[in-house]
């Protein structure tokens, strides 16, 4: 379930506990999420959660089949481009940055801002 929170200010809770919101999203897997108008990838890490475009910034290959690696960077699938989770920053590959979404996980659910 994702509700707006603020339509002005974009930005989105997905559940409504932070058991619910973690239950909604398989650790170590990319999910395809909408909210709003806007499609984006969101990946847990334990309960860490990060949001992010959902194609490479290099050729536009689908980041819902990309996986992390354990120095906190997504690796995109096709040519294996490595992103910093955090930042976007392009660690191997040279592109722009992947365009990253703030997450906030609290006891409220999980607040993500566009």
């Amino acid at each position: 379930m994702v509700r707006e929170v603020k339509k002005s200010m974009k930005k989105y809770t997905l559940g409504n506990s932070k058991e619910e919101a973690l239950n909604l999203l398989p650790n170590g897997r990319v999910k395809k999420v909408k909210l709003g108008e806007k499609e984006i990838a969101v990946l847990r890490l334990g309960e860490e959660v990060f949001g992010f475009e959902p194609f490479c910034p290099h050729r536009g290959a689908s980041l819902l089949n990309a996986y992390p690696n354990s120095s906190g960077e997504l690796i995109c699938p096709l040519h294996e481009y490595r992103f910093n989770l955090k930042s976007g920053r392009p660690m191997a590959g040279g592109c722009r940055d992947l365009e990253t979404y703030s997450c906030i996980l609290g006891e409220g659910g999980l607040e993500i801002q566009i």
